[in-house]
């Protein structure tokens, strides 16, 4: 009796969608638009939060010592920087390999640097890029510390970037997701003035709110569900025409950057749009029923 009542309610709710073709087609291209409109958000700040965590296996300090400094002084500021919270590794360069990496950079203008001496430096990677300046500052601190060099305009640049990407995102999808649930309501709104009649016998012979409700749940969320679905398709298809257009610019292989393969965002980005879509599903068709049923 019980899986007659549940398939009853199922069955009611998957033909409310597509007794109101139109209506339900309008509700789905709504939410099909928004979550299309996130996904692009959503993917440019996974490949943002990529790039970054490359830059910071990366970007490191330079470390360059004192002409004098002697083998102990080195070791010992080896290990005072291995101390620092937010270091990751601290790698020894000699002066000649630091002399040979950088006539390497100057290519068939090595000559230049005849005669030119490079001091002995180490090569410092962080935890955590965010920790950088910190780290830079107490590094100067350290006795026989002649320099320290690093990249901070570009680190302070993508964490930036990826900080404005993040609440773009946020702001939109709460902007999509209240445009949505506004749609999925007046949606289901027009099955059930089209069913009021009915709706008022089934409380007269005594059913309950839940079970007249349920239909218009099952609706929303099947609605919901429908466009998820073909949301990811439609993200699938496009993420991988960008980025394989974006792959091959000269712009992106100068950098020496990869993107995101949307295998990697797949799991994630199906089960953010399931929730998307059945919260917004259920939400709408919740809030379409106060006003002809007893809260």
């Amino acid at each position: 009796m019980k899986f007659n009542i549940i398939g009853y309610l199922l069955k009611e709710g998957f033909q409310n969608v597509f007794k109101n073709k139109k209506s339900t087609f309008s509700a789905i291209l709504v939410m099909c638009i928004s979550m299309l409109i996130f996904g692009f958000f959503f993917t440019i700040g996974e490949n943002v939060n990529h790039i970054m965590n490359s830059v910071e296996d990366a970007q490191a300090l330079r470390v360059f010592m004192k002409k004098d400094t002697t083998q102990a002084q080195i070791q010992t500021m080896k290990n005072e920087i291995q101390n620092i919270n937010g270091v990751n590794s601290v790698t020894f360069v000699s002066k000649d390999e630091g002399l040979e990496k950088l006539k390497e950079s100057y290519g068939d203008k090595d000559y230049l640097l005849d005669g030119y001496e490079v001091p002995d430096s180490y090569v410092v990677t962080f935890t955590d890029l965010k920790l950088a300046p910190e780290v830079k500052e107490q590094i100067s601190k350290l006795s026989n510390v002649d320099e320290v060099t690093s990249k901070d305009q570009t680190m302070n640049t993508l964490d930036q970037i990826t900080k404005g990407i993040r609440i773009i995102t946020i702001v939109i999808l709460i902007g999509l997701v209240i445009a949505s649930i506004f749609i999925i309501v007046n949606t289901i709104k027009l099955t059930v003035y089209a069913r009021r009649r009915e709706i008022s016998i089934m409380k007269y012979v005594g059913a309950t709110n839940s079970f007249i409700r349920w239909p218009f749940i099952v609706e929303g969320i099947t609605i919901g569900i429908i466009s998820a679905c073909i949301s990811v398709l439609a993200i699938g298809i496009s993420y991988n025409i960008i980025a394989g257009k974006l792959m091959e610019t000269t712009v992106v292989q100068n950098l020496g950057v990869s993107l995101v393969t949307f295998g990697n965002m797949f799991n994630l980005i199906i089960i953010v749009y399931l929730i998307l879509g059945i919260g917004i599903g259920t939400l709408g068709s919740i809030l379409s029923m106060r006003k002809y049923l007893e809260v």
